[in-house]
């Protein structure tokens, strides 16, 4: 990714910068951008662009209004790159940085450049220190015509934004973050909803009871088909746990099952998959989600367990169901496997049903 980040981008900033701000010295940024730029992974190259910024451009209070007219002049670069939108990302992080004293004219710029790509990191400063201003602030926004600015006033203030610095205060006392997601529980835009289950998903994990009284309210007060969307998305680390309350909002009560049977191998070669299958049969017609968990051996020869998403489905009296899987494990950046015991386990409607120990041994060529 952090290709989106090189020598083409700096040219879009340059001359998006040069169309707004007056004797742009567009010479002197470039070669200030550039020096060094491809030694640097994507987050040091926001921050470097951001330093070149600084050396170049005036002061903040001049800068400001100039920012907001740059979607006007913006070069939104070529349609097959999908990473071209990271071009905007120092500009919109620029005013995190040098527009933290002056917090009106910098949320007057955030406003206009989110569009370009989003200022959900260059507003957790601000909510850190004017936590008052800028809820002030997100509420508004969450009331925008732009869904971009809309989903800002939500993906902003998510307590444990991935990439993004952690707000600390929201996680302690999430309580200034409901009114926005309240306002925004019914919006039309996709974009939105997601972030907005997002947030309540971010949440959850630190706060379920509070995570499950709103969106219980929403399911008897509220229940348009995007409240809908949103109250399935925002549990899913609740269903996980097999928390019963999370799994009554989707409509699953205690699962009703006999003739369970897993199957999973002794062992499975380390890069390899782990096939299994489980078969049952439903004794009365209900809605099943059904999950998989696997306890990874790590390191230190203690256990983690992860939980996957296997099926939901409505089950009919009588029904037989039969479910085939795999799980790979080929090395990943994210994950790293050990040798060992593992153990697999099926949960239906947060209730293990059955589980199974597996081996994984290393290959010959590792």
């Amino acid at each position: 990714m952090k290709q989106g980040l090189s020598h083409a981008a700096v040219a879009r900033i340059s001359q998006g910068l040069a169309s707004i701000i007056k004797d742009f010295d567009q010479k002197s940024f470039t070669m200030e951008a550039l020096k060094g730029l491809e030694d640097l992974e994507l987050k040091a190259r926001v921050h470097h662009i951001i330093a070149a910024m600084g050396l170049s451009l005036p002061a903040f209070s001049k800068v400001a209004p100039a920012l907001c007219r740059l979607p006007a002049h913006w070069d939104k670069g070529d349609p097959k790159d999908p990473l071209r939108g990271f071009a905007a990302w120092p500009i919109i992080d620029y005013v995190a940085r040098y527009g933290i004293d002056q917090p009106a004219l910098a949320f007057k710029a955030l406003e206009k450049l989110t569009p370009l790509f989003s200022a959900e990191f260059a507003i957790r400063p601000f909510i850190e220190r004017y936590p008052h201003e800028a809820f002030q602030q997100l509420n508004l926004w969450a009331q925008h015509p732009n869904d971009h600015v809309r989903r800002l006033a939500s993906e902003g203030c998510r307590p444990k934004l991935p990439w993004g610095m952690q707000l600390k205060t929201l996680v302690a006392a999430p309580a200034p973050i409901l009114p926005i997601l309240e306002t925004l529980k019914n919006d039309p835009s996709l974009y939105v909803r997601k972030s907005v289950a997002n947030n309540l998903n971010d949440i959850s994990k630190d706060h379920p009871n509070t995570v499950l009284n709103t969106l219980e309210t929403w399911r008897t007060t509220t229940a348009s088909k995007e409240t809908l969307w949103i109250i399935q998305h925002a549990s899913r680390t609740l269903i996980k746990q097999g928390n019963a309350r999370a799994l009554a909002l989707m409509g699953a009560k205690k699962a009703h099952i006999k003739s369970s049977q897993l199957v999973c191998p002794s062992s499975v070669l380390s890069g390899g998959l782990l096939n299994f299958s489980l078969s049952f049969t439903s004794k009365q017609q209900q809605k099943l989600v059904i999950d998989y968990a696997i306890d990874f051996l790590r390191n230190n020869q203690q256990h983690n367990s992860k939980v996957f998403k296997l099926k939901t489905l409505e089950a009919q009296k009588g029904e037989e169901i039969c479910i085939d899987k795999s799980y790979s494990f080929k090395a990943i950046s994210t994950r790293r496997y050990y040798p060992g015991e593992h153990q697999l386990h099926i949960q239906i409607n947060g209730e293990v049903i059955a589980s199974a120990n597996f081996e994984l041994k290393k290959a010959k060529n590792d």
